[in-house]
């Protein structure tokens, strides 16, 4: 009896929740879900049309430049120097365990193949299908595939912009239509995930487009996107794929991780998070200097101590570190970005096992530096220190302490209240970052 009672209770639990989401996510998406936290590091690109400008991808709307003078940009874009595998070397190179791409951004230009469209990269000089040549050599190389994908759209008519913050200067006079732009945008995903093999998520951006502002988290959308039947669409063409959406809200039925935009959970520094962190997955995305799409008077790089400094704190909280890069016009991953990306590659290829696969530490990153825990093995992340002592509360016991990258033992004593206190007078602090282990 007690056993029926207890499977009673767990459906009942099972039947609870999915009342409440209204979304039961499939064993696949589940097993999808659990690899990508384990992978921590990914390359974000962003790049297209915008980039002939040099001027970020904001630049139709910052300069209000109407469609029938952008459109000009098509004739002009030919990216001759691209070359997937050398961008897949790139990313593999700095420990990136997968690449999130722009599929179409906001000013509604495609990077691929679309038979629902001719603002597309087909219709360019160059008339390649870039997203099928990177998607084909991640495939081949073993790194993840994702799919960046723009909710709003500055370029059509059918998207609704008269209730849209953004896209008012760029020359539209007719009247919009939801359900026409609707039917464009399942259209392009459903090619999107039928054309270019297993694709592992979908990064959506747009949704703030139609709120009153990015800060009180209460504010209902202008318009009812639909999401019931866009991420129904997605989960039915590839099940495992999982879908994130960078409305800077809590995430919604039908959404698989939870993203924040230049912030670590729980922060708001950027001033576009501030929402509450789910049990999804956790993703965080940031720039590799100070712009998204390619700016030729951007050099605000960050250095490879900064981008450590963020991929450990990301690990840290338990979350994904998306890093971007803007390639040139030329479809060329530029020097300044490439070197920085080596060198993140060298702390990786000692240092990764500290981070890929962990969970975020007993204690929030702090000053310091971060905490971040595997099987037996906790991992302190000491990434910026004085002193020659270190001290901190370590909830669970260990018997070893030692420098993860040589093995070297560190002496520690044990204080009341499971304080311990660590000698780190022979540490370098002048390393990006000294990890020490400690062994249960």
């Amino acid at each position: 009896m007690r056993k029926i009672q207890i499977a009673f209770l767990v459906l009942l639990t099972s039947l609870s929740a999915i009342a409440q989401t209204g979304y039961t996510p499939s064993p696949e998406n589940i097993k999808a879900r659990e690899e990508f936290q384990k992978a921590r590091f990914g390359m974000f690109i962003h790049w297209g049309l915008s980039s002939v400008l040099g001027d970020g991808e904001w630049v139709m709307q910052i300069k209000n430049i109407p469609v029938k003078d952008y459109t000009k940009l098509q004739r002009a874009f030919n990216p001759v120097d691209f070359n997937a595998k050398t961008w897949v070397d790139i990313a593999k190179g700095a420990g990136m365990k997968y690449i999130t791409l722009i599929t179409r951004h906001h000013d509604g230009f495609s990077n691929f193949d679309t038979k629902q469209s001719s603002w597309s990269i087909m219709n360019t000089p160059y008339k390649r299908d870039i997203v099928k040549e990177l998607a084909d050599e991640c495939h081949k190389q073993g790194i993840k595939i994702c799919f960046y994908y723009s909710l709003l759209d500055w370029y059509r008519d059918d998207y609704p912009y008269e209730t849209g913050k953004t896209g008012k200067g760029t020359g539209r006079t007719k009247k919009s239509d939801y359900a026409s732009y609707l039917a464009f945008m399942k259209n392009q995903l459903t090619e999107l995930l039928t054309k270019y093999g297993e694709v592992s998520a979908i990064w959506f951006d747009g949704h703030w487009d139609q709120l009153e502002n990015d800060h009180d988290k209460t504010l209902q959308s202008k318009i009812d996107w639909k999401y019931e039947e866009i991420y129904s669409l997605i989960h039915k063409l590839q099940p495992q794929c999982l879908i994130g959406n960078n409305h800077h809200l809590s995430p919604i039925p039908g959404e698989d991780f939870q993203m924040f935009e230049r912030d670590l959970p729980g922060e708001n520094k950027g001033g576009l998070s501030g929402q509450e962190i789910s049990a999804l997955p956790l993703e965080t995305c940031e720039t590799l200097n100070g712009a998204w799409g390619y700016n030729i008077k951007d050099d605000n790089y960050k250095s490879p101590k900064q981008l450590v400094d963020y991929l450990v704190r990301a690990a840290g909280y338990g979350a994904n570190f998306l890093l971007n890069v803007g390639p040139m016009p030329n479809g060329e991953i530029q020097p300044e970005f490439v070197e920085r990306l080596a060198k993140v590659g060298e702390w990786t290829k000692v240092y990764g096992e500290t981070i890929y696969g962990t969970k975020g530490g007993f204690i929030r990153p702090q000053e310091w530096g971060a905490v971040t825990e595997k099987g037996n093995k906790t991992y302190l992340h000491l990434l910026k220190f004085k002193d020659d002592k270190f001290m901190l509360k370590i909830p669970q016991a260990f018997k070893i302490a030692k420098l993860f990258k040589n093995g070297t033992p560190i002496k520690f004593q044990k204080l009341d209240n499971n304080y311990f206190v660590f000698d780190i007078a022979s540490l370098d602090k002048n390393e990006i970052d000294n990890v020490i282990e400690l062994e249960k």
